[in-house]
């Protein structure tokens, strides 16, 4: 063999194995992405909220509407003093609760039980959710009850008053009954204990039925949002 053809022969072979390892290289390249690929998308599904079923819904007290209701606008105020009207229940899902500040019991226990929910949620539902309790006992209710009363629970969370007349027909629109008792000496108010769910569009989505229970809330106020 002379020896140029020596040369020839082993740049060939070095040829064939850069050849090799180049395969090699594309080989792993190719297996590691795909196994980023296969962790990520199981990444997600554990990390995602889940989206239930109707049924599944109904089962965890949580009832969301084939089509979300629209309801009419309303004139109220806040805790803070500014109004509140539909506008502000836009862009935004809304839980939305009608209790009272003189309430013994459940009234209380609900605004907790959402305020240990907003502590629970996913960091993007969370930013787009806001929690409103909407007085009904505004005779004594007034603004500056609430102001001490709601941020009690929570910061963030909205105390709405007004005249009783633009209260009852919001609640009447959202399926909320409530009745005023008269005690010996006072009176209390009878009322749905129900958390109505309202869309970012600004229409009734659904509700979640008492008693409430801090994971179901979770996993079914998550599915609706994620569905959505």
């Amino acid at each position: 063999m002379t020896d140029s053809s020596v040369i020839t022969a082993a740049a060939d072979t070095r040829s064939l194995e850069e050849g090799r390892r180049r395969g090699v290289r594309f080989t792993v390249v190719i297996l590691v992405a795909f196994i980023a690929t296969v962790l990520g998308l199981f990444y997600n599904k554990f990390t995602s909220p889940r989206v239930l079923s109707a049924t599944d819904l109904r089962v965890n007290g949580a009832f969301e509407f084939d089509k979300p209701r629209i309801f009419k606008d309303f004139q109220l105020t806040d805790h803070r003093g500014q109004a509140f009207s539909l506008a502000n229940l836009q862009d935004k899902w809304t839980l939305m609760f009608f209790g009272f500040t003189y309430c013994p019991d459940i009234c209380p226990t609900t605004m907790a039980t959402l305020n240990e929910l907003v502590g629970t949620l996913d960091e993007k539902i969370l930013d787009n959710t806001q929690v409103v309790l909407v007085s009904v006992d505004p005779a004594r209710d007034t603004v500056d009850k609430l102001a001490q009363y709601v941020p009690y629970f929570n910061e963030d969370f909205i105390g709405l008053t007004g005249e009783f007349l633009q209260i009852k027909r919001l609640a009447t629109q959202l399926n909320i009954a409530f009745n005023k008792v008269t005690l010996e000496d006072t009176y209390t108010v009878d009322h749905s204990a129900n958390v109505v769910l309202i869309n970012p569009k600004g229409h009734y989505h659904g509700f979640f039925k008492p008693p409430l229970d801090i994971a179901r809330l979770k996993l079914t106020y998550q599915s609706m949002v994620t569905a959505f």
